[in-house]
């Protein structure tokens, strides 16, 4: 015989996990590494088209032979250049851009715009970055995949 406690306990979490929508997960990154060449805080009106003080990052970003950054996005705006490689880049259409060796990339800043650095190709992605983040906040916010991903659409 069940107690009622323990049937009590089974009802309430089955409740619980009915009622509460289910987190979305975020993309893990593979074969990604980083080395930071400088980083400082510049103050609020020295940037134009900035708002407000900005931490500025410069990065060189390796991306291994089959490796991906994850879905992500940038809270503030993202200019790199890929000097060796060949970069795919869905965007939160799903839809690929690819960039080539000594391609300009100009990311777009907020979670409307997630996407995803990939390297389909043999050799190692190298993409010279800099961050124009509003101070305080991280490089990037990783994201759950859009819903176009597995559609057939996504690179």
């Amino acid at each position: 015989m069940r107690s009622l406690p323990k049937v009590a306990v089974v009802l309430s979490a089955l409740a619980v996990s009915i009622a509460v929508p289910g987190i979305a997960q975020a993309t893990p990154s593979s074969g990604v590494t980083a080395v930071t060449f400088a980083q400082g805080t510049v103050p609020a009106g020295l940037i134009p088209f900035v708002a407000g003080a900005t931490d500025v990052t410069i990065r060189e970003i390796t991306i291994a032979p089959g490796g991906t950054t994850g879905w992500h996005f940038h809270d503030g705006p993202v200019v790199g250049i890929v000097r060796a490689g060949t970069l795919t880049h869905p965007g939160p259409d799903c839809k690929p851009v690819v960039f080539d060796t000594g391609a300009i990339i100009d990311e777009p800043s907020g979670d409307g715009y997630v996407h995803i650095g990939r390297n389909l190709g043999t050799t190692p992605v190298i993409l010279d970055v800099a961050y124009l983040q509003p101070t305080g906040k991280p490089l990037f916010e990783d994201a759950p995949a859009p819903a176009c991903v597995g559609t057939g659409v996504d690179g």
